[in-house]
C-alpha cells in the first residue's frame, strides 16, 4: 500500500512520524514523507500527484481539530477522495470529533506504532 504521511501546520517535531514509516516500510509498504510544516493545501496537493492508498497525519501541536477540520474542507474543495487517519498528541475525548471532521481513524495519545501499522495492514480500499 501506498501511504502518505504528512506533518500539517507548525508542528517541528516528526521524530514519531519517522518512526511509523520505518515500521510500516518494514511491514512492506511504500511511504512518501511530505516532510515538516505543510500546510493542509501542500498535503492534500501532493496526494492528488502521488495518489496514495491512504495519507496520514501526524500532529503533535494541539491543533488537531482545526487542521481536521481544514484538512476535510480542502479534500472536499479538490475532489480528492483518499482515506486519510490521524495520530499524535490528541486527548482520547477528542477522537469523537476529528471523526465528525472527516477522518477514517484516530491514533491518541499513548497509541503503539504497532497499533497504526495493523490497522494499515488490515485496512482494506
Amino acid at each position: 500500500m501506498k501511504i502518505l504521511l504528512a506533518k500539517p501546520g507548525l508542528d517541528g517535531h516528526d521524530v514519531g512520524v519517522k518512526v511509523l514509516a520505518h515500521a510500516l516500510i518494514e511491514a512492506g509498504h511504500q511511504i512518501i514523507y511530505t516532510g515538516l510544516r505543510k500546510s493542509v493545501e501542500e498535503i492534500v496537493e501532493r496526494a492528488k500527484k502521488d495518489v496514495p492508498d491512504i495519507i496520514g497525519l501526524s500532529v503533535l501541536s494541539g491543533t488537531h481539530q482545526i487542521l481536521c477540520e481544514k484538512m476535510n474542507l480542502e479534500m472536499k474543495r479538490q475532489n480528492v477522495n483518499i482515506p486519510w487517519i490521524v495520530g499524535g498528541n490528541i486527548p482520547f475525548e477528542d477522537v469523537d470529533i476529528l471523526k465528525k471532521t472527516g477522518v477514517n481513524c484516530v491514533f491518541p495519545t499513548g497509541t503503539k506504532i504497532q497499533t497504526v501499522v495493523s490497522y494499515i495492514n488490515n485496512y482494506h480500499i
